[in-house]
């Protein structure tokens, strides 16, 4: 059995409240099952986002008008996480996925209760980018100093758009890759309290997911006319799955079982 998931530090202001159900909600359970990986795959080249990451990923092409454009502003997709055009990526991310009895799992990790920043938090295994490196790179090397997971394994094979931690301001790219068959995976307790893995049908269970509005005090969200803002959870495996994370686990599933 995991250990007890540490309490984490969920900032959660006073004036939150409930938000809507899952985008996919209305998906009928047959569509929310059978998520292997060559339909993510599939889900992914519809969107232009399988293959390499883009060289502009921190262009207006790719982050769009959504913290820029306030006449363009679009509630349903606004990432309150999302950095302003321009921004230099700094980190990665590798979200990795295998297949078992026909359904994709993603591997996620609990960060160390030790750590200086999102320390309890669930992440993807990730951090900052050394000097010449790219994002993939960047994220393959910390998959295998956090968790040993075996870089000739590794296939990397598309890309999520990027968001912004809000206690560390990195602006992270997910990338995401395909490993042949489950991992032998060892924890770098430096890092990692955790490792474990979850199907995306378990995560596409609405049941599974919620979001809350928040409005921070001194907080302006473009395009807002009262400043809240969406923040999503999943909560699963004993674990409460939230900020950047949730917010790329969001736009996969809603990629795979939307479309968009």
């Amino acid at each position: 059995m995991p250990r007890a998931a540490p309490p984490q530090v969920i900032p959660r202001p006073d004036t939150w409240r409930p938000g809507a159900p899952a985008p996919w909600a209305e998906v009928p359970l047959g569509r929310r099952t059978g998520i292997g990986v060559v339909r993510v795959l599939e889900a992914l080249d519809a969107n232009g986002q399988l293959g390499p990451v883009p060289e502009e990923v921190g262009s207006d092409e790719i982050f769009g008008p959504l913290l820029v454009d306030e006449d363009r502003f679009d509630e349903d997709r606004f990432d309150e996480g999302r950095a302003p055009n321009g921004r230099r990526v700094n980190a990665g991310v590798l979200a990795t996925l295998f297949e078992e009895r026909g359904e994709a799992r993603v591997i996620l990790t609990r960060r160390s209760s030790r750590l200086r920043t999102h320390k309890g938090e669930v992440s993807f295994p990730g951090g900052r980018l050394d000097a010449g490196e790219s994002v993939a790179e960047a994220a393959v090397r910390e998959a295998h100093e956090e968790v040993g997971l075996d870089p000739r394994q590794v296939t990397t094979v598309g890309w999520i758009h990027p968001v912004m931690t809000m206690a560390s301001a990195s602006l992270i790219v997910p990338v995401l890759a395909t490993v042949p068959a489950r991992p032998h995976l060892v924890a770098n307790p430096h890092e990692v309290e955790r490792v474990f893995d979850v199907a995306l049908a378990d995560l596409a269970d609405p049941a599974v997911f919620h979001e809350e509005r928040w409005r921070v005090p001194g907080r302006t969200v473009p395009g807002s006319e009262d400043d809240w803002f969406p923040v999503w959870f999943f909560e699963i495996s004993g674990e409460i799955i939230w900020g950047a994370t949730a917010r790329m686990l969001r736009e996969l599933l809603s990629l795979v079982l939307l479309g968009s």
